[in-house]
């Protein structure tokens, strides 16, 4: 979608449409109720993903959009999936299966390579947020230059929402050679980002941008602003830029918390 609702991205793209849950954060996943609510089986571990052919174009469009304006733009990739996932295989618009030999594309895996090898390279002036909620798989699938050398025109980032998942996910990302982020939303808990990792980093030391919001929609779960508040003045301690998305899209954010800072003036030597 060009232009996202997402506050912290102005774009977001989808190579594939669906996924399945894997924690807590994912009880209440507008992606996964929208598909059933049109009666798309895609959000089962063993169900097929549907393939969004426009991608491609809409992506040549961000990245010509952005080199014009001589700006870099955010593209997250991707709010109706996980870049991440293991393989699944496709289905097209008319949930007809790809098949091996017939089509160009015949799983999610391909797809992801297109992206990564021959995408990205290509798009200089975009700034592609790859976020997962399965961040032990990306050192399996990214390209095995990017282990050592990863793009300038990447930030990894993971989803957690709890401190267990916290404790679990960011040392997954810590693993990852690179740019990196933590989307913490939905919070549903608080979280002591102060946690040492085995390497003795403090959780919060692990990455380069924190995003935090709670969540919304119907049977939304509650957010204490009192996370945003300490979430807050630790990201300042440590200089980790922070950005407040929301507390649950129905109640007004507090002034003091109305915070958005980017990571990217790292990155304006992308373009």
């Amino acid at each position: 979608m060009e232009n996202s609702k997402i506050e912290w991205t102005n774009h977001t793209a989808n190579l594939w449409w669906g996924c399945c849950r894997v924690h807590d954060g994912c009880t209440n996943c507008f992606a996964a109720i929208m598909a059933n609510r049109y009666g798309f089986n895609l959000w089962e571990k063993d169900s097929p993903r549907r393939m969004i052919a426009s991608v491609w174009k809409d992506i040549e469009k961000y990245q010509k959009l952005a080199a014009e304006n001589g700006e870099i733009h955010r593209v997250f990739i991707g709010s109706m999936m996980d870049i991440f996932e293991k393989s699944k295989p496709l289905i097209d618009h008319k949930f007809n299966p790809l098949i091996e030999g017939e089509s160009e594309f015949w799983n999610t895996g391909q797809l992801r390579d297109k992206l990564f090898n021959e995408v990205i390279p290509n798009s200089p002036n975009l700034m592609f947020l790859l976020l997962s909620k399965r961040p032990s798989n990306i050192n399996k699938y990214i390209p095995k230059s990017w282990k050592s050398n990863p793009p300038k025109n990447v930030i990894f980032g993971t989803s957690p929402v709890n401190q267990e998942t916290a404790e679990k996910l960011i040392p997954q990302l810590d693993k990852v050679n690179g740019f990196k982020f933590l989307s913490v939303e939905p919070q549903l808990t608080d979280i002591d980002f102060t946690i040492k990792m085995k390497n003795g980093k403090m959780l919060i030391e692990s990455v380069d941008w924190i995003i935090q919001g709670g969540e919304s929609g119907h049977g939304r779960r509650p957010f204490d602003v009192e996370w945003g508040r300490k979430l807050r003045d630790l990201c300042l301690e440590k200089g980790v830029p922070y950005f407040f998305k929301q507390i649950d899209k129905k109640l007004p954010i507090t002034e003091d918390l109305l915070v958005r800072q980017f990571a990217f003036e790292l990155i304006k030597k992308v373009a």
